[in-house]
């Protein structure tokens, strides 16, 4: 599921991808307005399925990690954490909870509040599963084979 919700780079919150038109993404807003909107080949558009955290032991965790360690910690619901309110130090400790072997170094706070306020998005609007299901993999695999 985590692999059909992007982020576009220059525009604000995330969005759920719906086609795919002629040179162009149909994508749709992830809150309760559902605006639809085209995504164009000049927009940098990331899947959230293909972000990775890095760590201290030199590889990288997958974002779908990260949020599954959140919602253990603290639940399936939208944080009281604020990405924009919150200090410096409180950002930082609470990834420190989530993700405590994350590099200092190349991990900025900027991208721990983006994981933050995504979270909360995705939350809000009731995608609580983010693990992908090997299931799902082995559905997939097979649509492809025919």
């Amino acid at each position: 599921m985590i692999k059909k919700i992007l982020a576009i780079s220059g525009k604000p919150g995330l969005y759920k991808l719906i086609s795919r038109g002629n040179k162009s993404l149909i994508v749709e807003t992830v809150d309760a307005q559902k605006k639809r909107i085209p995504a164009f080949g000049a927009d940098r558009v990331v899947s959230l399925g293909d972000i990775s955290i890095y760590t201290n032991d030199d590889s990288e965790v997958p974002l779908a990690d990260v949020f599954e360690s959140i919602k253990t910690n603290y639940g399936a619901e939208p944080l009281d954490l604020s990405p924009k309110k919150a200090s410096q130090d409180d950002i930082i400790a609470f990834f420190a909870k989530v993700l405590p072997n994350y590099d200092t170094d190349r991990v900025r706070v900027s991208d721990m509040r983006k994981v933050l306020a995504w979270y909360n998005i995705l939350t809000a609007d009731g995608y609580t599963e983010f693990a992908a299901k090997e299931e799902e993999g082995e559905e997939e695999a097979a649509e492809e084979a025919k």
